[in-house]
């Protein structure tokens, strides 16, 4: 059962019950009003009958029973007077108040209503001249049985309709309400691997159909994240591995086809080194690229900007030998404003990448500045190099973009694009001012952990 016609039989459900308990309703106040009307005028009827018979002098049994017989009644009227020990003083058409039990059963101190069969009668106390008499009138209420019966049969047939309307308008509505998780339904069984770049129509954003639709958004964006990234990084990968892999492969197979001196296979094997430390150099950037990627794993916590950016300090002049890095960190009063929130060891990753990339582009000095300005901390690395041309600023932090003044120099253009990545992922800012005379400036505005 889908969930149009589910929709319809629980309303229908719900509208039947609805139906039948307002119907009780009517039916049930309809009866007891009647019943209470009918018993009232039973009262009134043998009151009046008791009184004549009691007060008026020239009223007697005989003549009173001529004037009930002659007079329009009740259905099956019965009438009874007794005394105090319930010993009958008058009666009149009385069947089952020719029975003694019932007259005793059916007395009370005021006024009592009681039912027999399909009759329904009434006894109260009657007090005369010091004495006291019991007064019973009882009858079938036609009238009521008739108008009951046919209120039955309109609120039957007025169910019956209206359940069938209601089956209708319930179709009807569920078919409208469902109708945008079916558009859904339909767009989602057109996006494959290959169109997740389409998205579900959102509506006014205000209900829950467009709150899913606005969740399977998000969920789609992140799927296309991860399907580009995982394309980007296959891609990438096999685009640069290729060519030294040929190339490495190509020069073995050289100095395989014949012997070799010595010295010939030392400086092949040295070759052979340093391109696999090439490669492993670039298969490390494309996996630290892919892991920043996935931005879900990474723990961050707090963090002193100016420890790492010391220690990264300690790793470049490691690496360029005799490079003069000038450090320049204005510290605060208090040391815990040099705390962000972030991952250590990707931001030593960020800094180790700004101060190489410094180091390989300039020979000259290097100027590596932080300060505090409000709720920011700023980092600034600042080279006089060869600078950034300025056509190429645009696709500087894409994958594998390199400027087009640096062919002759070694890197995989991986370097920015990590970078970027993982300021991206700490909140914060990077820009770059560049002047092919003067050389680069790279500035990053991180927050402050409160």
């Amino acid at each position: 059962m889908n969930i149009k016609t589910r929709l319809s039989f629980q309303f229908t459900l719900i509208v039947a019950g609805i139906l039948v308990f307002f119907s009780f309703l009517v039916y049930y106040f309809s009866y007891t009003s009647q019943l209470s009307k009918f018993r009232l005028n039973l009262y009134d009827s043998a009151k009046n009958t008791a009184a004549l018979l009691l007060t008026v002098d020239e009223v007697d049994s005989t003549l009173l029973r001529k004037i009930q017989q002659s007079t329009k009644g009740w259905v099956n009227e019965e009438f009874a007077l007794t005394d105090s020990v319930f010993s009958l003083i008058y009666g009149n058409n009385i069947q089952y108040l020719a029975d003694s039990s019932v007259l005793m059963n059916n007395a009370g101190r005021g006024l009592n209503n009681f039912s027999v069969d399909e009759k329904d009668g009434i006894c109260y106390r009657h007090f005369n001249n010091g004495r006291q008499y019991y007064v019973y009138a009882m009858a079938f209420d036609r009238s009521r049985t008739e108008n009951l019966r046919e209120l039955r049969i309109i609120l039957l047939w007025s169910i019956l309709s209206s359940l069938c309307l209601s089956v209708l308008s319930s179709y009807l509505f569920a078919k409208r309400a469902m109708r945008p998780i079916s558009r859904i339904v339909r767009s989602v069984k057109e996006i494959n691997s290959m169109k997740l770049s389409s998205r579900l129509d959102e509506g006014d954003r205000r209900d829950e159909i467009a709150q899913l639709a606005i969740t399977f958004n998000s969920l789609l964006s992140e799927l296309e994240t991860a399907f580009r990234n995982q394309d980007d990084f296959v891609s990438n990968a096999s685009h640069e591995l290729r060519t030294p892999l040929t190339v490495m492969i190509g020069e073995s197979d050289y100095v395989l086809s014949n012997d070799r001196s010595r010295e010939e296979y030392l400086k092949h094997i040295e070759r052979l080194s340093a391109d696999l430390k090439k490669m492993n150099a670039l298969m490390n950037s494309l996996l630290e690229l892919a892991r920043v990627n996935r931005n879900n794993e990474i723990l961050f916590s707090g963090v002193r900007v100016d420890e790492i950016i010391l220690n990264s300090i300690v790793q470049v002049k490691e690496k360029h030998q005799g490079r003069k890095i000038l450090t320049r960190i204005g510290y605060p009063e208090n040391a815990s404003e040099l705390v962000i929130d972030g991952n250590e060891g990707l931001l030593a990753i960020a800094f180790n990448n700004l101060i190489d990339n410094a180091c390989k582009f300039s020979s000259d000095d290097i100027a590596v500045e932080l300060n505090i300005r409000g709720n920011d901390i700023i980092v600034v690395v600042q080279d006089q190099g060869i600078g950034i041309p300025e056509e190429d600023l645009k696709t500087i932090f894409q994958p594998f973009s390199r400027g087009s003044n640096v062919k002759f120099i070694g890197g995989f253009g991986l370097g920015l694009s990590l970078v970027a990545r993982i300021i991206e992922v700490h909140g914060a800012r990077i820009d770059i001012t560049t002047d092919l005379k003067e050389g680069t400036r790279i500035e990053m505005v991180f927050s402050r952990k409160t």
